[in-house]
């Protein structure tokens, strides 16, 4: 049991526990998301060397820390989340000892300000590890250690070794990636804020220790320029300045102020109150209060090792409004929001130390009673906990979305024919795009692919139609892709649609089963690719089945028996498919979107039992006649069309009954 009346003894037992607590409670439940799909299937299809070539056209100094770091874990989601917390776990102590590098005398400072780096509740995106490891977590330490060796260097009284490691290190932090572009001037800010004197001589002091820094910064600025304007960088594109207003400017300021200031640090209140009771509410504010009660003591017994000099609240708050403002110049000049709880709040990391020397300074600002400061940094600390716990929980969820679609896919296709394109206008899930899809999709139907042509892609057509990717919905046109290194090629009448609704099952839409009709109150994104689909690319018989790769099998619920039911239809075995509609409805199951009743209303019609098909439909409509009734219409259109001679009368009277339309 860790002996809190020594607390500067434990400050490392500290960082690793709140490391834990806030990142690591659901680590066995989180897995792969975004970005880390293409770079997971590269590392293990490709190989670590892929990543220098991958990255040579955007961020070309980022690939060698892919390289590395893929050399040494493997693509597999609890390796790539068990490393993310020993990364975490780094960066937290190497925010400690830059911060006593540039407050010696002031130790409990220090220690504060790394504690909220750590848990700095507006960054979300550590789950997404494999790429935010790499991208940002990585050149972000090299950053931090760059600042902890200039303030070494001012102390030692051989210097020269520590400075050159520091503009090491800051060669490391910001070339690889432009995120930390605007952070270079806290080194100034920071310099400024210990030399005495006047302004001017402070200045000059400041000046004559950063010109070396301001030399790398130049020169990355310069390389950047280039590459925006005159080299092959394919990343973000860079607003012209003429398109800012002085009034959107203040705007994006006092924004990035506020977020990164004061509401991440109490968003998860209102997060989790406007939730309640769900459970992950109740869990998270139980989280902060057991990280609270903990907290508070072992902060207490610090707080009496007075720092020795007097806090510089104000320089610290002037510190941090130009640190936020700083960090959010590439994201701002590159045209994009800072929306928080989205993929777009990572570029609150390079807003993270100014966003916690503002809110630190502000605390030492306004309460003097060192009792008092330690129960608000007790809290602060616990709500950004609880934060961490709770952007966790999103992610588990995630994982067992990408689950269920991944299972459903490999039990309504077993297998596809090479150079299939798969198509739906998106997908019922938060951070995984189509490209992100890509890489399972491949990694599943093609589990023993070798360097060649990528043999699978999944389309949005809601973000690509018109684009050069797929330039319209229309049959035999080529298309090609180039995933990462590797190139796709295929043709739009070699595609299989599918659609998942929220809450709904996966399917496969089929032009011969009517889904055009059934579905046309789709987006047009959608349904105008209907025509397309050729379900014939599925390999109904393919022995083995595909499996998705590190997820167990789910239970058999209504979508398994769906899926099934789906494909035995495909293949025209609709007393397979009556069989499984029994089995789900012995076992309880129904679904909660009512058009997937049609592929059993077909089944029984097909097979002689009308009364049953015409039962099933009544049910349906009165469950949700608006959304069903053009399925239900066309349903029973093509079982007159199919049926014997002797069974169209009876048929008719259905369809009169159902209010559908004649023949």
């Amino acid at each position: 049991m860790m002996n809190i009346r020594q607390p500067q003894k434990y400050i490392p037992a500290v960082f690793a526990l709140i490391t834990i607590i806030g990142y690591g409670l659901l680590l066995p439940f989180t897995g792969f998301y975004w970005d880390d799909w293409p770079f997971a299937w590269s590392a293990r299809f490709l190989g670590p060397s892929e990543f220098n070539a991958s990255f040579a056209p955007f961020r070309p100094f980022l690939g060698p820390i892919f390289y590395f770091t893929t050399s040494l874990v493997p693509p597999v989601p609890m390796y790539w989340q068990t490393f993310a917390l020993v990364i975490r776990f780094i960066l937290g102590i190497s925010a400690w000892w830059t911060f006593k590098q540039i407050w010696p005398e002031r130790p409990r400072i220090a220690l504060i300000a790394a504690f909220f780096i750590l848990i700095f509740p507006g960054y979300s995106q550590h789950w997404v590890a494999f790429t935010h490891i790499n991208q940002e977590l990585i050149p972000f330490i090299f950053y931090l250690l760059s600042f902890g060796f200039t303030f070494k260097a001012l102390r030692a009284e051989k210097p020269t070794a520590y400075i050159i490691i520091a503009l090491l290190l800051q060669i490391c932090g910001i070339f690889p990636t432009e995120y930390f572009f605007g952070i270079e001037g806290l080194r100034f800010l920071f310099l400024f804020s210990i030399f005495q004197g006047n302004p001017i001589q402070r200045f000059t002091k400041t000046l004559k220790v950063w010109w070396p820094y301001l030399l790398i910064w130049a020169l990355n600025a310069a390389w950047l320029i280039y590459y925006y304007k005159f080299g092959q960088y394919a990343s973000y594109t860079i607003t012209a300045t003429q398109s800012f207003t002085l009034l959107s400017l203040l705007q994006s300021a006092l924004d990035a102020l506020w977020k990164a200031g004061f509401y991440v640090w109490i968003q998860v209140l209102s997060l989790t109150f406007t939730s309640l009771p769900a459970p992950a509410s109740l869990l998270t504010l139980g989280l902060v209060a057991l990280s609270f009660a903990f907290l508070t003591p072992y902060l207490k017994n610090l707080a009496q090792e007075n720092d020795t000099e007097a806090t510089p609240a104000i320089s610290l708050i002037l510190i941090g409004i130009l640190g936020i403002l700083l960090g959010r110049l590439p994201s701002l000049a590159a045209g994009l929001p800072l929306t928080l709880q989205s993929s777009y709040d990572r570029f609150m990391i390079s807003m993270m130390i100014g966003g916690s020397l503002f809110l630190l300074g502000v605390i030492e600002l306004l309460f003097k009673s060192n009792r008092i400061k330690t129960y608000i940094f007790a809290l602060i600390i616990a709500l950004g906990i609880g934060q961490q716990f709770f952007n966790a929980n999103i992610f588990r969820r995630d994982w067992e979305n990408q689950r269920d679609i991944y299972w459903q896919m490999t039990w309504r296709m077993p297998a596809l024919k090479p150079n299939t394109i798969l198509l739906t206008h998106q997908m019922p899930i938060d951070y995984e795009t189509d490209a992100s899809f890509t890489a399972p999709i491949n990694w599943t139907y093609a589990p023993n692919y070798t360097r060649s042509d990528v043999p699978y892609l999944m389309l949005y057509t809601e973000k690509r139609i018109g684009g050069s990717t797929l330039p319209a919905l229309e049959p035999n046109i080529p298309i090609r892709f180039i995933y990462r290194t590797v190139p796709f090629y295929g043709n739009t009448s070699q595609a299989v649609v599918i659609y998942m609704p929220k809450g709904g099952c996966l399917r496969v839409l089929d032009p011969s089963q009517g889904d055009a009709e059934t579905y046309s109150r789709l987006p047009a994104v959608l349904t105008d690719a209907i025509p397309l689909s050729d379900p014939s690319r599925i390999v109904t018989n393919a022995e083995p089945a595909a499996t998705p790769m590190f997820f167990s099998e789910p239970k058999h619920e209504w979508c398994y028996y769906f899926a099934k039911a789906e494909l035995a239809q495909q293949i025209g075995d609709y007393q397979k498919v009556i069989s499984l509609g029994k089995e789900a409805a012995s076992l309880g199951y129904q679904p909660t979107d009512q058009n997937e009743w049609l592929v059993f209303i077909k089944a029984h019609a097909l097979t002689g039992d009308l009364s049953t098909a015409e039962s099933l439909s009544t049910a349906a409509l009165a469950k949700d006649v608006r959304e069903v009734r053009r399925g239900i219409c066309s349903t029973w259109k093509q079982i007159y069309a199919q049926s014997p001679a002797r069974d169209k009368n009876e048929i008719k009277q259905i369809l009169l009954t159902f209010e559908c339309s004649p023949q």
